[in-house]
């Protein structure tokens, strides 16, 4: 797998999907509360639960994250191997698209 196959792997993906790669990214393992705790205070709302559910599960799909249920009921997730790669592409791929400008610009 290339690196451009690893950018368009996040590039088809939400920004509500890619928000939630960026909070998994911050600790080994969350669980869906918490999760939702987090992207409650960041946008701000009280977020549906059935689509964090649905766009969890969509993840696990893609396999850009990993589900095991932790005590019979409490689902932790966190990032697989490709999910950081495809992560820490895309943050390569943002910093060399913010429109700096170079010197012979201003030459």
């Amino acid at each position: 797998m290339n690196e451009d196959t690893v950018v368009n792997d996040l590039a088809d993906c939400t920004a509500f999907q890619r928000d939630l790669l960026w909070a998994l990214s911050h600790d080994d393992t969350h669980n869906g509360r918490s999760l939702k705790t987090e992207l409650d205070d960041y946008y701000g709302e009280d977020l549906d639960h059935g689509r964090l559910t649905q766009t969890l599960d969509a993840l696990v799909e893609s396999d850009l994250i990993a589900k095991r249920t932790h005590h019979k009921r409490t689902a932790e997730y966190r990032l697989t191997e490709h999910g950081r790669r495809a992560l820490s592409a895309r943050q390569a791929w943002q910093a060399g698209h913010r429109g700096d400008t170079t010197s012979e610009e201003h030459s």
